[in-house]
């Protein structure tokens, strides 16, 4: 077992904390013990360099563990020991989790967002199902609907999964990066157009794929709100879902006004979410092991870390193995 946790100290630090012994859980609570967790990219980066409003160390960031619960409180309902679960509360990479599961809601974030997963799934590759969370909650903020054109811009984790939600739903998919690996990802995963945008001819491409009825930003270029604008890539009546992180933005007020259009913004995700997305990775729709690039030992955390500091573009999906 391993009683321990990741916490930043400072900024661009990681090191490992004594998490204790875990308690007994409490009437309506559940023990989960970690054996996967995912690293979120973008907002763990974030925090580590106190970024977008993140600053206050020492920080504990992470929001996606698979594990097994350990023992359950007499009144819990829905849960049993041996269950093997999703647990996608923001509370850090640690060795243990205790949960009051009594808050079921299917919608709201203040769930106990805790759900087993069913028969036949790959475990290991549920532990980023939080960020495929994150982009199913925006393709569904933002009414993606078959026959659509959806540009996601950025082929991060978060880009990688709207791309997947939004041509599981039957929208045409166009994704750009400027990181031709994450582009052959992305067109494994069946996105239907990949575009390296800093290529030759890469803008003029996506631009002969538009206007678009929806636009994901899953990179946060601080101008990609004027270019759509001054490129006209926004369909009338169109979305655009701001997921990536942004502490100000500027956008041309006639992109909504002449239009029609709308901003979405999704931030975490749901257990009705979740339920979507494990209906479609049993289907085989939604595939995660594509993007899952490192599935180090948590032992090797320092050094995952330091790369998501110094070289992020090295790494997608980073899933840890918490076995002794």
């Amino acid at each position: 077992m391993r009683d321990i946790g990741i916490e930043y100290p400072s900024a661009g630090e990681m090191r490992v904390y004594d998490l204790g012994p875990a308690p007994q859980p409490g009437r309506t609570e559940v023990l989960i013990r970690t054996q996967y967790s995912g690293i979120t990219n973008g907002t763990e980066r974030h925090a580590l360099l106190a970024e977008h409003g993140f600053g206050r160390f020492p920080g504990r960031h992470g929001y996606q563990h698979v594990g097994v619960i350990e023992a359950a409180g007499e009144g819990v309902e829905g849960f049993r020991p041996g269950d093997w679960v999703f647990f996608g509360r923001y509370v850090g990479h640690r060795g243990w989790h205790l949960q009051d599961v009594a808050s079921a809601d299917r919608v709201l974030y203040a769930s106990h967002l805790c759900i087993v997963l069913p028969d036949g799934v790959d475990r290991p590759s549920c532990a980023l199902l939080g960020v495929a969370g994150v982009a199913m909650r925006a393709v569904r903020r933002c009414r993606v609907s078959a026959g659509q054109r959806v540009w996601v811009a950025g082929a991060g984790l978060i880009g990688q999964f709207s791309a997947q939600a939004a041509r599981a739903v039957g929208a045409h998919v166009t994704i750009t990066d400027v990181n031709e690996q994450r582009l052959r990802v992305a067109q494994a995963a069946g996105a239907h157009r990949t575009i390296h945008v800093a290529t030759a001819d890469g803008h003029a491409a996506l631009q002969q794929g538009g206007p678009y009825d929806v636009i994901i930003d899953a990179c946060g270029l601080p101008s990609l709100f004027l270019d759509i604008f001054n490129d006209g890539l926004l369909a009338s009546h169109g979305v655009i879902g701001a997921i990536a992180a942004r502490t100000e933005t500027t956008f041309d007020w006639r992109l909504f006004h002449g239009r029609e259009a709308s901003f979405e913004v999704s931030c975490h995700f749901s257990l009705s979410d979740l339920s979507i997305l494990l209906h479609l990775l049993q289907h085989g729709i939604i595939r995660i092991d594509p993007v899952i690039s490192h599935r180090p030992s948590i032992a090797e955390a320092p050094h995952i870390y330091a790369t998501l500091r110094d070289r992020p573009g090295e790494l997608l999906g980073v899933v840890f193995d918490w076995a002794p």
